[in-house]
């Protein structure tokens, strides 16, 4: 199974519009970011995690030619903006998208994204099926499991994919969480900047000492705002927690 990041940034992505904040990105291209989203490839499946605004380049810079499923963490417009794009998909693979995500997240894109169902779809919009999640579910080879956290008040969903386990926009994983992520190869998951704290998001002191209880082989942090310079703080992380960078690819 491998992992493509297709995008590791905040939600306003790296570096933000207007050039404001710090100019590491013209230093280091793993310091420029799109919001985070990321492809799965097994034998049987090819599966994405989320559709921000950059999807379309996403797509085309991975070279992702099929999505059999797509899974949605929740419905700020950094993890759903591109929807649209999917339309491409349908007319080439001439079916629906399965979309597992929670309840609460389906309603806010059939409301924020009315012409894409009845009884006001428009005639060549995205096709794709909300299928219930709220338990593991199979899809060819891949096992999916959701993983429910926090982020500020707002529950929003992770996810894992055999022996990886994705998580993004938290900041507070329940117990219950906690046990169904233990075992992974590989947890991915936010770190948004070094200091100070933030109340909907991990720091990264945090997401590495979360990282250490659940005694994971191999972290990787995402969802970095661009005070996180990649060369300077890859220097601080012990050697199972490292930053992601769009288009890493990982393998399990």
């Amino acid at each position: 199974m491998k992992l493509t990041f297709l995008g590791t940034g905040t939600s306003m992505g790296v570096p933000v519009a207007g050039g404001f904040g710090p100019r590491f990105a013209e230093r280091d291209p793993r310091n420029q970011r799109y919001r985070c989203s990321a492809w799965i490839q097994t034998a049987e499946r090819s599966l994405v995690i989320d559709t921000g605004p950059e999807f379309r380049l996403q797509t085309l810079r991975a070279g992702i030619r099929r999505i059999d499923a797509l899974m949605i963490t929740h419905e700020h417009t950094d993890h759903i903006a591109g929807l649209d794009d999917l339309r491409a998909y349908n007319y080439a693979q001439k079916n629906p998208i399965p979309v597992y995500t929670s309840k609460r997240t389906e309603e806010a894109i059939r409301h924020r994204f009315s012409y894409m169902f009845p009884p006001n779809k428009t005639p060549g919009s995205v096709d794709i099926d909300f299928l219930p999640f709220k338990d593991a579910v199979s899809e060819g080879d891949c096992t999916i499991v959701p993983l429910p956290v926090m982020h500020g008040k707002m529950e929003v969903l992770g996810f894992r994919i055999n022996d990886i386990s994705y998580i993004t926009d938290v900041n507070h994983i329940p117990d219950e969480t906690a046990e169904k992520i233990r075992g992974s190869k590989i947890l991915i998951m936010s770190g948004l900047r070094w200091t100070p704290p933030h109340p909907t998001h991990f720091t990264i002191p945090e997401a590495v000492a979360i990282s250490e209880q659940l005694g994971v082989d191999q972290t990787y942090l995402i969802h970095m705002s661009p005070f996180v310079d990649h060369a300077e703080v890859a220097k601080r992380l012990p050697s199972r927690v490292k930053l992601a960078f769009d288009q890493l690819e990982v393998t399990v």
